[in-house]
């Protein structure tokens, strides 16, 4: 039997989310300034909705599946594929929380689907939502643990089950200081497909009764022709090498941006044309400030391709980043700098793109491990060995070419998570 969380702690828990809601809805306003979607609907945060249809035709199955941000609808993308596959009568409801995950699920939406935004973690709001929209069983990518959203469910019998799970040693840590909570929150969910036999082994010590291993699904997100091609037409018009810096972040106020430029060793300009791609479009201008900072030469990809003049190209655009991958002869990928974890390096390994990533890789770290050991991946300590490592690709071009077969050999080896992820959830279907 699953563990209650204490009364008091869940009350406490409730109680400071109904106080820091005015806070938090001014949020999303001031964030709206950059961002107008997070201003849309506001009602659905709080369980509240005009005009979107119910439930609808009770014989066909609703699966409900929440990618709070852009990496997990990313994620979404080859399991909502597999799932249609084999039950093409199967809606989706869609939900996020950030503008940019809700921008790119529109996408995946076919006839029938819905999409949302998930309430906030309150008691009222979550249980409008569920008798709204009666979901057949919720799927939470990733890591997506809140403590009112899982006593709900349980509360509305809901199955929820957590998908492309991971949990690295530092969440899990703290986790088990609360170990009453921990159980309750993880013993919660009925069912957990973990990409690595580690994320499983954690996720069974804080609760979560069925943990199997069902891979990586970023490694399954279908490639885009499109996409390739233009990154492919972009590198011929450089004319030269081109070195990019993807989904670059900050944190307290250190830029990797800043770290990378001022790191960037002088006989490079010129040389080759740098692309830097920030991971948050709310950054873009203070990105390209802090490039004119640096005296590079800047064009922005809303103002068009890089001129022979163009020491800098900003990637100040959405839904090109396969594109960008395509286009570069190596990259780094950022997050990595600085204690965040890492970004994605599996979709620039599927551009057959080699990656240099900094020493903090929790987020990916069995993925950067079997990168690295196939010679796809370098991991340094610092900005400046990020371009030492780079400029060894760009100046040995046997070793590039081999690091970019092994990008693509290595992206090949480790799909087939769609199928195993669709099969699972498949078990947790009511019989048509």
């Amino acid at each position: 039997m699953t563990q209650r969380p204490p009364s008091w702690a869940l009350s406490l828990y409730t109680l400071a989310w109904r106080m820091l809601l005015p806070l938090a809805l001014l949020r999303l306003w001031w964030r709206g300034r950059r961002e107008p979607l997070y201003r849309t609907r506001l009602g659905e945060r709080l369980g509240l909705y005009r005009d979107a249809p119910g439930r609808g035709d009770d014989s066909a199955a609703l699966v409900w599946v929440h990618a709070v941000s852009l990496g997990e609808t990313r994620a979404a993308a080859p399991l909502l594929d597999a799932l249609r596959q084999a039950h093409p009568g199967m809606r989706v409801l869609l939900t996020h929380m950030t503008a940019s995950g809700r921008d790119a699920g529109r996408g995946l939406l076919r006839d029938g689907d819905l999409q949302l935004w998930l309430p906030y973690d309150l008691p009222g709001a979550l249980r409008r939502f569920l008798r709204r929209h009666r979901p057949t069983l919720g799927v939470l990518m990733e890591t997506e643990i809140w403590p009112n959203l899982l006593a709900i469910c349980a509360e509305q019998r809901v199955p929820l089950l957590l998908a492309n799970a991971r949990l690295s040693p530092r969440s899990a840590a703290r986790w088990a200081r609360w170990p009453r909570l921990a159980a309750a929150a993880f013993g919660a969910i009925t069912s957990a497909a973990a990409q690595t036999t580690d994320d499983a082994a954690r996720l069974r010590a804080l609760g979560v009764r069925d943990a199997i291993v069902a891979g990586n699904l970023k490694f399954d997100r279908p490639s885009d022709a499109r996409l390739h091609a233009l990154g492919r037409a972009w590198r011929a018009g450089a004319a030269r090498p081109v070195v990019l810096l993807a989904s670059t972040r900050e944190q307290h106020g250190v830029a990797e941006e800043t770290l990378l430029l001022d790191a960037m060793p002088p006989a490079l300009r010129g040389r080759v044309l740098v692309v830097l791609v920030p991971r948050h479009p709310p950054r873009f201008d203070g990105v390209a400030h802090i490039a004119q900072t640096h005296g590079l030469r800047l064009l922005r990809r809303s103002a068009g391709v890089p001129q022979p003049d163009t020491e800098l190209w900003l990637g100040d655009s959405l839904g090109e980043m396969a594109a960008y991958f395509a286009m570069a002869d190596a990259a780094f990928v950022g997050g990595s700098l600085l204690p965040l974890g890492g970004q994605n390096l599996i979709e620039a390994c599927a551009e057959g793109c080699p990656v240099v990533m900094g020493p903090h890789i929790f987020n990916f770290a069995q993925a950067a491990e079997q990168a690295a050991a196939a010679g796809a991946l370098r991991q340094v300590d610092d900005a400046a060995a990020v371009w030492r490592a780079l400029q060894d690709w760009l100046d040995q071009p046997e070793r590039r070419e081999a690091a970019q077969r092994a990008a693509l050999s290595f992206s090949a080896a480790h799909r087939g998570a769609a199928a195993a992820h669709a099969a699972w959830v498949a078990r947790h279907l009511p019989p048509s």
